[in-house]
């Protein structure tokens, strides 16, 4: 699967849901900041937004507002968290953001289930690329579930299956969706550009 497509399936999803009138979507141009920082940056949907300076923040945000403020906040910092995770590596934000009952229902080949795949698969791709990052590109908050594509990016300078890296630029995307219980993440579905990434490891 291409950038595009994938854009193309998150375009879709957003359309559909604004056409249903449920959700607000907002997009983070430089003029919308310049608005949020003059509102305090407190216009909706972004007020739901965990300003906190460790955690990243979505680049586009759309929120069904049916599920009332309160829910959305939570879900909106539960993707926040789970994304710094994936954004640094470091396991406290794992553990606030999953249940410890967390399944992954597409589950690669050698990943342990549970909240251990993450850190297992985390560990495994900064093996290969250290300085990885996570942008949260697109945010979807609908219902319980929480619907984002990422993009990371880093450069290929570590090991990855015996093959040692030589600065390849890493640019691809990925799309997830977190089903949210009660407090934590309860289980997820994700797709990943494999084909793009094994062909910028030069592995393909």
């Amino acid at each position: 699967m291409t950038r595009k497509p994938i854009r193309a399936i998150v375009a879709a999803a957003v359309a559909a849901c604004a056409a249903a009138g449920t959700v607000v979507v907002a997009q983070p141009s430089v003029a919308g900041n310049q608005h949020q920082q003059q509102t305090g940056g407190h216009a909706w949907p972004w007020k739901l937004v965990d300003t906190s300076p460790d955690l990243v923040r979505p680049e586009a945000l759309t929120v069904d507002r049916s599920i009332g403020q309160r829910r959305a906040a939570l879900e909106v910092r539960l993707a926040q968290q789970l994304y710094t995770f994936w954004n640094t590596g470091e396991k406290k934000y794992l553990d606030l953001a999953v249940s410890p009952d967390f399944r992954d229902n597409t589950l690669p080949p050698g990943r342990p289930q549970g909240p251990t795949g993450p850190l297992f698969a985390s560990a495994a791709f900064r093996a290969a690329v250290p300085d990885l990052t996570c942008e949260l590109a697109d945010l979807l908050v609908t219902g319980d579930k929480i619907t984002a594509r990422l993009v990371f990016r880093g450069h290929f300078t570590g090991i990855y299956n015996g093959v040692r890296g030589k600065g390849q630029t890493v640019d691809f995307n990925a799309i997830d969706i977190q089903h949210a219980g009660a407090r934590q993440i309860v289980e997820d579905w994700h797709i990943e550009d494999n084909q793009t990434l094994l062909s910028q490891l030069g592995v393909a």
